[in-house]
């Protein structure tokens, strides 16, 4: 494919996002794509040069996938007529990287600080897909952040954590993989971690390297990191909204990642 650019990045959105109802606007000066709905007149810009440094981060082309599913999700989400109030069962916390943009159409999204890797986006579901609430949303429903908080924080509380495991050289590793758009957002439900931290012999890691997979492992020995490393890194590269290819130790409730330096073995913490 010879290397990625801002204009092949450009001709790339261009062709997943093609779409009677969209137009695109190019801004050369600032690199940006701008994706617009014919009939609302609403849209979305996307920094060219973000989703470039996001390939090199990878050199995967899914990277892009990220910025396709979101547009794609923004543009569908912004003519549907969306409430909050009565709605309470299905107010979710989403996972993002963060890199995701943190405003949509120019208005500022909900969000909370999570990890150095990742950020809390919160989300009203509605069947097949979900909407991220923004402020507007927010002040329009007359709630506040932390209501929209305590209600995902409790939501998320209730869902099911089915896990499979997998045993390779010695160290188990369980995925939680329900597909329902929130499987890395069980990363927040604190019993949950806990009672499984209670069943670890090892050293327990937690890893949300896409939306759709939520991975805890009971590392035993220093194979289990490689392992480890190669599993997340698959599974972010090939996922529909990639979130992190690093992993976090858990200890005592707090997140911290871990980078593991390829086959030496040696974890910096």
């Amino acid at each position: 494919m010879g290397k990625m650019t801002v204009l092949k990045i450009k001709r790339l959105l261009e062709e997943k996002l093609s779409h009677p109802n969209w137009v695109f606007t190019y801004d050369r000066e600032n690199e940006s794509l701008r994706v617009e709905d014919k009939e609302t007149k609403k849209g979305i810009s996307i920094s060219l040069q973000g989703v470039l440094s996001k390939y090199e981060q990878t050199n995967d082309i899914n990277a892009i996938e990220e910025y396709v599913y979101y547009v794609k999700e923004a543009l569908t989400s912004m003519k549907m007529p969306v409430q909050l109030n009565g709605a309470e069962r299905h107010i979710y916390p989403v996972i993002r990287s963060t890199s995701f943009p943190t405003t949509s159409n120019d208005i500022p999204l909900v969000y909370d600080e999570h990890t150095a890797e990742t950020r809390i986006y919160y989300a009203v579901d509605l069947g097949k897909s979900y909407k991220l609430i923004d402020e507007q949303l927010l002040q329009r429903e007359n709630l506040t952040k932390n209501t929209i908080k305590e209600m995902a924080m409790f939501n998320v509380r209730s869902l099911p954590t089915t896990m499979k495991e997998d045993v390779v050289a010695g160290n188990t590793f369980y995925f939680v993989r329900s597909n329902d758009g929130y499987d890395a957002s069980r990363i927040l439900n604190d019993s949950f971690l806990d009672s499984f931290k209670k069943q670890v012999s090892g050293t327990m890691t937690i890893s949300v390297p896409h939306q759709d997979v939520l991975i805890l492992s009971d590392i035993q020995n220093e194979v289990g990191y490689d392992i480890l490393a190669e599993l997340t890194m698959s599974f972010f590269v090939n996922g529909k909204i990639p979130i992190t290819a690093l992993s976090f130790l858990y200890e005592e409730g707090e997140l911290e990642p871990i980078f593991i330096l390829g086959k030496d073995n040696k974890k910096n913490k």
